[in-house]
């Protein structure tokens, strides 16, 4: 069971927290076999069990390619059936039976706000981030400028697998490569900072950041990624959800991110990871980051039976991303509010329970630690954090994890019976191990 936050390290073993609605919810989309078993639970998504095959981001280039010359043959058929059909119909042999529009080749640019002016000035900051590691696995994902010091924000799940003597290539837009490096990554968080490695001749221009705190339901979104390495990809939506907790996992139940996640509808899919989530004015407002599948899976490396978007994407919020990557552009290493109290993982929906202390000997809440400052004991159950109703042990993760060490937040938990309020002020945790 993991301290609350407790480092990715310490966490309950993946197959005990449940899915919802028996899907799953994997890095970035990535899809893969429901083997939990579990019926769905009501405060965000599963993670796959220890063992279970990588994610979906692994994958073979030559599905694209044969995916995409297939779409072509299909299309030239039908074409082909439909000429004809208007061929044979041209009784009167006068010629076309087509209306052309209105000639609008003097004014090619489009009013600012619309989905192609934001798109036109987003894409040539968006990059395709290729990660390969030292045995040769990887995958692609995606990333966007964040600073004139040339550093690129994308998840942690993207270069993870290149972080240990492994490479990172970025392509911008216009097709150019670059080598880079990792500045720093938090597994927790499901943030890293990227830089070039030599950025001679490349033309850096920020993203502007939005505020996520202030997006509202139904607000207009556009995503940018490469959905199965598919570089360049606009999508569009609007904002389905705030505050949503969410858990995700690398696939092999080693590592585990929580965020109070921003829901959108834009059609997000494997190697949109890292992509910036925009509003109307072309600000980032999320990172994209997981999706909730509605598939079996079964398929792997662009094989058959991977599950795609189902509408249910998930973005890591922009003002809680630029702490962590400020924090890693500094250190290089992450930091985490904490409580310092073990909870249960369990989704039970009534709350975070503080757990009993080990039979090894180890103590549920630290001594003169913020929860045992706070007075809080081993079976309480956390029910509110400020005025956030928590409903299980990842909850109060992916809420304390919104804060910052020092923050004092109002506590709700229930002993015996009985209701109680507490302040308590959150301590820190640097690193992921």
């Amino acid at each position: 069971m993991p301290t609350a936050p407790a480092a990715p390290a310490a966490a309950a073993p993946a197959a005990a927290i449940p899915p919802v609605g028996g899907g799953r919810t994997w890095w970035g989309g990535e899809s893969g076999p429901d083997t939990s078993g579990a019926a769905g639970g009501g405060w965000g998504a599963s993670v796959p069990a220890p063992g279970a095959v990588p994610p979906a981001r692994k994958r073979r280039a030559g599905g694209i390619v044969a995916g995409v010359l297939a779409a072509v043959l299909i299309a030239g058929g039908i074409g082909g059936g439909i000429g004809y059909w208007a061929a044979d119909n041209d009784q009167g042999g006068t010629g076309s039976t087509t209306v052309s529009a209105p000639d609008s080749s003097k004014s090619d640019s489009r009013a600012p706000g619309s989905v192609s002016a934001i798109a036109g000035k987003a894409l040539p900051s968006v990059v395709t981030i290729e990660a390969q590691s030292s045995s040769g696995q990887g995958g692609t994902g995606t990333g966007f400028v964040y600073d004139k010091e040339g550093h690129i924000l994308t998840n942690n799940h993207v270069v993870a697998s290149a972080a240990d003597n492994g490479k990172l290539t970025a392509t911008f837009s216009d097709g150019k490569r670059y080598d880079a490096e990792v500045v720093g990554r938090a597994e927790g968080y499901d943030v890293a900072v990227i830089k070039l490695k030599n950025p001679a001749g490349v033309h850096l221009n920020p993203l502007p950041l939005g505020d996520s705190d202030h997006v509202r339901v139904g607000d207009a979104t556009v995503a940018i990624g490469a959905p199965f390495g598919l570089s360049g990809t606009v999508t569009t939506g609007i904002v389905s959800a705030k505050h949503r907790p969410v858990a995700s996992s690398d696939g092999g139940g080693t590592s585990s991110s929580y965020m109070s996640a921003l829901q959108t509808d834009a059609s997000i899919n494997p190697g949109n990871s890292g992509g910036p989530l925009l509003n109307a004015k072309g600000a980032v407002i999320g990172i994209n980051s997981a999706i909730q599948s509605a598939g079996n899976g079964g398929g792997f490396g662009g094989e058959a039976q991977q599950s795609g978007s189902i509408g249910l994407g998930f973005a890591i919020p922009i003002n809680q991303a630029k702490n962590v990557a400020d924090q890693l552009i500094k250190t290089g290493s992450p930091v985490y509010p904490v409580i310092e109290a073990t909870v249960t993982m369990k989704d039970s929906g009534n709350g975070a329970t503080i757990a009993g202390n080990g039979t090894d000997g180890s103590a549920a809440i630290t001594p003169g630690g913020p929860a045992d400052k706070a007075g809080l004991k081993p079976g309480d159950v956390i029910t509110k954090l400020d005025g956030t109703i928590i409903d299980s042990g990842p909850t109060l993760i992916s809420e304390i994890w919104t804060h910052q060490p020092g923050d004092t937040v109002k506590l709700t938990y229930q002993r015996d019976g009985k209701e109680h309020t507490v302040q308590l002020t959150l301590g820190q945790r640097e690193g992921d191990s």
